[in-house]
């Protein structure tokens, strides 16, 4: 496998969980989707292609979790009197400070190509950069690595993570590892 590692200041993941009526946490994995979105940035050839292709395995870490509060507004209007409004509210999220996210690729030349790219892990704005080093290494010693990994596919072990936004909305599934270490068992 050969690594690319991207590193940032910050990095806000989008919580799978619609829940807006309190404090809604940004997960410490990236879904299927989300993984798929990164590839499709950086392979945009791969946009009419459902599914992940290039990327086999990834991992992210972070220093800290930090609390956001971030204004939201309904989809409905309500009819006063005299004008429309929306309802607003205020729900609290958490971003990734100093994040670390390792891609994991079988092709040599993916791994070059993606290395001389920004990725985003869910908006514009956070940007990770790449590292120009390129590591070689087995799985085994991937698998070491610090930081959680959303082992994707459905088995014992396996939880819902969200909806693909890119296959019809239909569920994704997988288990969380966290140094090669399953959490969910």
């Amino acid at each position: 496998m050969y690594i690319v590692t991207y590193k940032g200041p910050f990095g806000f993941i989008k919580p799978w969980t619609a829940v807006r009526d309190g404090e809604t946490f940004s997960q410490q994995f990236l879904t299927p989707s989300i993984i798929e979105g990164i590839e499709k940035k950086l392979f945009p050839e791969l946009l009419s292609s459902p599914g992940i292709h290039k990327i086999i395995r990834h991992k992210l870490s972070c220093q800290a979790m930090s609390s956001q509060q971030e204004v939201t507004q309904a989809r409905g209007w309500k009819n006063m009197k005299k004008s429309h409004e929306r309802s607003r509210s205020i729900i609290k999220r958490d971003i990734l400070v100093n994040p670390v996210l390792h891609l994991a690729f079988a092709a040599v030349d993916d791994a070059i190509r993606a290395s001389r790219q920004h990725v985003c892990l869910c908006r514009n704005e956070d940007v990770l950069l790449p590292d120009r080093e390129i590591k070689e290494m087995d799985e085994q010693t991937f698998s070491q690595f610090p930081g959680f990994e959303l082992r994707i596919g459905q088995s014992d072990q396996s939880f819902l993570v969200g909806f693909n936004r890119f296959d019809n909305q239909k569920p994704m599934y997988g288990w969380i590892e966290y140094n090669g270490i399953s959490l969910t068992r």
